[in-house]
Formats: structure tokens, C-alpha cells, sequence
């Protein structure tokens, strides 16, 4: 029996033990159960004896077997850890083009936790980061579309928000259109997407304000609106996702009830360069991207119906 085809037979062996169960072994390593069972009496008759019991709770190595099951474990826990460093050694660079307020917003305060799960991934953002840009088309692009090429990682509700200090302010001009008179903050027309609702669009479903939704003073990005409510300049028309962080700090508050808000027309989307959609690094990648856009939707469902803090 040849080296490799040993070491097959052990890693059918040892998932097999480990989840009870060949089918489940061969699901892991992409064959058919019968391959699976093929290998491991190839290396029973290799040694000469029995190396599985079938039990009702599924398989059960041998006496013979279970002596040597500690060292089995190590030695493919340790071929995994190798495995996976060579990987990223390899194929280490992620090259990333995204909408910057979602890039600070969203992603850059959940980024550490992946580059701390994985370590030999490096990181080119928008131009910025461990390594350097690169000509051509980026691994991953996010933006909102509708373009159903791409996958929606999540689709963000727009509130009206602004600092603790500034809900006193509401009715001080006006008792039915509590808005009049307020400070409202705006995105530059010539820098937000056309997709993008604001203050004229809110008032033009909700109410609150007579006139004037469309006045106050304009910021190029979302970021730079977002902390000028933190130090109470005004009220801003922001996307619940986006401003997650600073609500959850207590750093804004939502003006009114999450559910009067106005709906994206567009959701995030991610979209993958073909040429290395199936790359480790990105697979790895963008797995962790759709199953944190699936938790910050839950947090938007969850968070809609709830209500503003109140002095």
C-alpha cells in the first residue's frame, strides 16, 4: 500500500470515527460512501485486523484501534494546521473596492476578529492597507445595486437620528411638526447615491416639518454627518445599519419609533471577480462577510419596531 494511499485510508478512518459515521466521512472528503468504505478495509487488510465496530450509536474504533486514536487525532490536527498556513502563505492577499462609508462604518469594526482568525490574510481596501493596490479588476466589490449578479449581503432601513442632547429640542417651535426650526444635516446631492433617501423624501412620507427639508448644511460622506450628530449639531436621515455602532454606544438616538423609517432602494451587494471567486482566501472571505451581513439583518429586523430613548 502506497503512502498516499495510506494516509487516505487514515483521514477516511478518523473522520469516520470521529463523526460516528463513513457517510459523514465521505461527505467531508467529497466522495462516495462506498469509496470511503473501500479505503478503510484496504488498510484493515493492509494490518490484519478490524478497525470499526458498528454500534447503535454508529461507529467504535477497536481495542486495536483506540490505542492508537490520540496520535490519529494530533497528527491530522497538526497536517490541518499546516495545511491551512501554506494556503494562506500561497494565496494571501485580498483586494477589496467598497462604498467607504459601508468600509468604516461596517466592515472595519468587525475586521479584526477575521484577521485574527486568520492571520496570513492581508488586506488591500480601497487602496489602503497591507498590501499594496494593484491594476485591474479587485477580488470583492460591495456597493448597492440591484444588479442581481451580485449577493445581497443586506439591505439597510433609513431613521431619522441625532445626539442625546437633541431630543429635548423636539416641539420647541412647533407642538404638530415637532422638526420645525431644527438643525438638519444632509450628504452632499453631488456625493450620495441617487438611491439614497433624505430628509425631503422622510418628511414627505412622515411628516413633522412644514417646510425646509431640504435646507441645512451638506457633509461629503455619511461619516463625517455621523459625527457631527455625535457632538448634537442636528438631525440626520442615516441607514439603522450604519449607525449601529454609535446607537448601541448610545453615542445618537433614533428621533422616533425605528419603524418610521424610509426603505433602501437598493441593498449591499458583493460581487466576486471570477478569476478568484473559488480561491481559498476569498472563499474564506466572503463566507464570513455573508454570515455577518445575515446578523446585522436580524439586528435591523429585530431593531425596526423599536423604540427611541426618551430623557
Amino acid at each position: 500500500m502506497a503512502g498516499t494511499q495510506h494516509l487516505r485510508a487514515l483521514q477516511a478512518l478518523e473522520l469516520a470515527v470521529r463523526h460516528g459515521s463513513i457517510r459523514r466521512a465521505a461527505e467531508e472528503l467529497a466522495i462516495t460512501p462506498a469509496a470511503a468504505g473501500q479505503r478503510i478495509r484496504a488498510l484493515e487488510d493492509y494490518l490484519g485486523t478490524d478497525l470499526l465496530l458498528r454500534g447503535r450509536s454508529g461507529l467504535h474504533p477497536t481495542p486495536a484501534l483506540e490505542h492508537a486514536l490520540p496520535d490519529l487525532r494530533s497528527a491530522f490536527a497538526a497536517l490541518d494546521r499546516v495545511s491551512e498556513t501554506l494556503d494562506f502563505q500561497r494565496i494571501s492577499e485580498i483586494h477589496l473596492v467598497a462604498d467607504p462609508d459601508w468600509t468604516e462604518l461596517w466592515l472595519l469594526p468587525r475586521l479584526p476578529a477575521f484577521r485574527e482568525a486568520h492571520p496570513y490574510i492581508c488586506f488591500c481596501i480601497n487602496g489602503e492597507g497591507d498590501v499594496p493596490v494593484r491594476l485591474g479588476a479587485p477580488d470583492i466589490r460591495i456597493s448597492r445595486s440591484e444588479d442581481a449578479k451580485g449577493d445581497i449581503l443586506f439591505r439597510d432601513l433609513h431613521v431619522a437620528i441625532t445626539g442625546p442632547d437633541n431630543l429635548r429640542r423636539l416641539g420647541d417651535w412647533d407642538r404638530d411638526f415637532e422638526l420645525e426650526g431644527l438643525p438638519l444635516l444632509h450628504i452632499d446631492p453631488d456625493q450620495k447615491e441617487s438611491c439614497l433617501p433624505g430628509w425631503p423624501e422622510w418628511v414627505a412620507q412622515h411628516g413633522m416639518r412644514r417646510e425646509g427639508a431640504d435646507r441645512g448644511v451638506n457633509y461629503r460622506h455619511l461619516r463625517q454627518a455621523l459625527a457631527a450628530v455625535r457632538e448634537n449639531v442636528g438631525f440626520l436621515i442615516c441607514g439603522l445599519c450604519l449607525a449601529r455602532q454609535d446607537i448601541e454606544a448610545g453615542n445618537v438616538v433614533l428621533v422616533y419609533p425605528a419603524d418610521r423609517h424610509l426603505s433602501e432602494v437598493a441593498p449591499f451587494r458583493m460581487f466576486l471577480r471570477n478569476e478568484t471567486r473559488m480561491t481559498a482566501q476569498v472563499r474564506r472571505f466572503a463566507d464570513w462577510l455573508m454570515e455577518q451581513a445575515r446578523e446585522s439583518q436580524e439586528w435591523i429586523s429585530r431593531t425596526a419596531g423599536a423604540k427611541p430613548k426618551q430623557e
